[in-house]
């Protein structure tokens, strides 16, 4: 049974980094798509970035591009965000997600692509 798990979630000013961890157990997230989400209060989840099975593609949302970066430690079987630049629209709960099916790395920006996912990590960014 493969489970994710994010942390590193917290408070911090504008301006400032933060990254976020996401643990796997139960499969090699190499061998899957992978990708980190976000709900906002009140919005509909959205799509952060992604990285698909054995990293051969990266793809960020326009909102992050340039701030965040995903990458994979494959020893560790672990996903991070590191997030640069955070700004109050930042604030959210992030959510880690892995898809191992066929076509989850062919549309690794839509959720319905991720069967497996985390509880969240709450992100929070004041002014």
């Amino acid at each position: 049974q493969v489970q994710v798990a994010e942390s590193g979630g917290g408070l911090v000013q504008a301006g400032e980094s933060l990254t976020l961890s996401c643990a796997a157990a139960g499969r090699s997230l190499n061998g899957g798509a992978k990708a980190w989400f976000r709900r906002a209060p009140g919005k509909d989840r959205e799509f952060v970035a992604a990285s698909t099975r054995g990293g051969r593609r990266v793809v960020d949302a326009d909102a992050v591009k340039g701030r965040f970066t995903i990458s994979i430690d494959n020893v560790k079987n672990t996903m991070y965000l590191l997030m640069n630049s955070l700004t109050p629209e930042d604030t959210a709960v992030y959510y880690c997600a892995a898809g191992f099916r066929r076509d989850s790395s062919s549309y690794p920006f839509q959720s319905a692509s991720y069967d497996h996912w985390g509880q969240g990590t709450q992100v929070t960014v004041s002014s």
